[in-house]
């Protein structure tokens, strides 16, 4: 059946349903366990700096995984392509270093919440931004991706001498999958380390909490002290820094979706979370390439199921935020980095050869790969976007000088 037929309601659910696959379920666990683990700890740096009680914390966690996780499922289903929602990582950072320099409060960080939610939300209903991405080509998006992602697939490699009896067995599992056993590499590799670090007894179940979360009202101040040097700057490295690098995520896995509507109601979908303590929901970027790649699997018609198992994951991080916490960090740093790394190892490949591939933009994309990877940050603005600028540059001046 192809994607734009439209059967009755129950022929279609079964239909959707024999889509699922268990590689899909891993891809869209892995997907959640990488970006949560990865910068959850900025969540609580921000909270604390803002003098968050406890159950203020907590429901900035209900708040971003309710957030992330509807939006993420309903997406995915409705166009049935892997639409994956996320937090905004650099954008929390700006909310944890003024709070930390003293110049905001929790009010005034709910009302920046609200006012970068509206912008966001003007942005992508009015197309403007998509406009933009439109003329982006595609050998520049590629290496954008490929810069964003292969410090993930270093740091793989880096967590070796840190602990080899871990990374080095799953490494190996990894090399011998993808010859002999493709579509359950990643799994096997992730069942694996998770046997390992058993057996070791370096998972300790009993120190993780287990309680339901409970959401709290926050009520928003507007300063425009706050407004322009938090809001805006929030609103800025949200659309350059996630969105961006999101968009060029599910073009290179080869799917064409509604970008402008996305980002409109992922703004929407801030504004009405906002006052609980949601900063920033946004295309995923990092972690977008576990569900578009074809680790989900080898069929690009049935990976919007990856999306949607991490919606179901990120609705569960959002009821039960401390358990979930716990629970992602009782696995050893080196079992994150590792499956992380070499799950995305293919996606890297693929999307280094696009971007090297026609010689016209080859020097414009080499650039644009560097820059991003660099990790550079100027103006509280993140290296996607400037590793863009910098290809978009050279790409103009080369057609110039042509």
């Amino acid at each position: 059946m192809r994607g734009d037929e439209q059967p009755c309601p129950p022929a279609y659910a079964a239909a959707m349903l024999k889509d699922f696959s268990l590689s899909a379920l891993v891809a869209g666990f892995v997907s959640v366990l990488v970006g949560f683990t990865s910068s959850v700890a900025l969540i609580f740096q921000a909270t604390q700096s803002l003098n968050a009680t406890p159950e203020q914390t907590a429901s900035w966690i209900w708040a971003i995984g309710i957030g992330m996780g509807v939006p993420t499922i309903l997406f995915s289903l409705i166009t049935r392509k892997p639409i994956l929602i996320a937090w905004s990582t650099p954008g929390v950072v700006v909310i944890a270093a003024a709070a930390g320099a003293g110049h905001l409060t929790m009010p005034q960080a709910i009302g920046c919440f609200l006012f970068s939610a509206v912008l966001i939300t003007i942005a992508g209903f009015s197309g403007g931004f998509e406009k933009v991405m439109n003329r982006l080509p595609l050998p520049l998006a590629s290496a954008l991706l490929a810069g964003v992602l292969a410090k993930f697939a270093l740091d793989a490699f880096k967590a070796i001498p840190a602990d080899p009896g871990l990374v080095l067995p799953m490494l190996g599992a990894y090399v011998l999958g993808r010859r002999f056993w493709p579509r359950a590499n990643v799994p096997l590799i992730l069942l694996l380390g998770i046997a390992i670090v058993a057996t070791r007894g370096q998972f300790h179940a009993e120190k993780v909490p287990w309680n339901i979360t409970v959401p709290v009202w926050m009520n928003p101040e507007f300063s425009v002290g706050a407004l322009i040097g938090v809001g805006i700057p929030l609103f800025i490295v949200t659309m350059a820094s996630q969105n961006l690098p999101g968009i060029a995520a599910i073009r290179v896995g080869g799917y064409e979706a509604p970008v402008s509507k996305v980002i409109g109601w992922t703004g929407i979908a801030t504004f009405l979370l906002a006052p609980f303590g949601a900063f920033g929901i946004n295309l995923a970027a990092i972690t977008a390439a576990f569900v578009v790649g074809p680790e989900a699997h080898p069929n690009p018609a049935r990976r919007y199921w990856a999306p949607v198992c991490s919606g179901f994951f990120y609705l569960l991080v959002g009821l039960f935020g401390a358990t979930v916490a716990g629970l992602f960090a009782a696995f050893p740093r080196e079992l994150v980095l590792a499956i992380g790394g070499l799950a995305l190892l293919a996606t890297i490949g693929n999307a280094l050869s696009a971007a090297l591939g026609e010689e016209r933009y080859r020097e414009a994309s080499a650039l644009t790969f560097f820059v991003t990877l660099s990790g550079i940050t100027l103006l509280g603005i993140g290296s996607a976007f400037w590793g863009i600028v910098a290809g978009g540059v050279v790409l103009a001046l080369a057609k110039r000088r042509a």
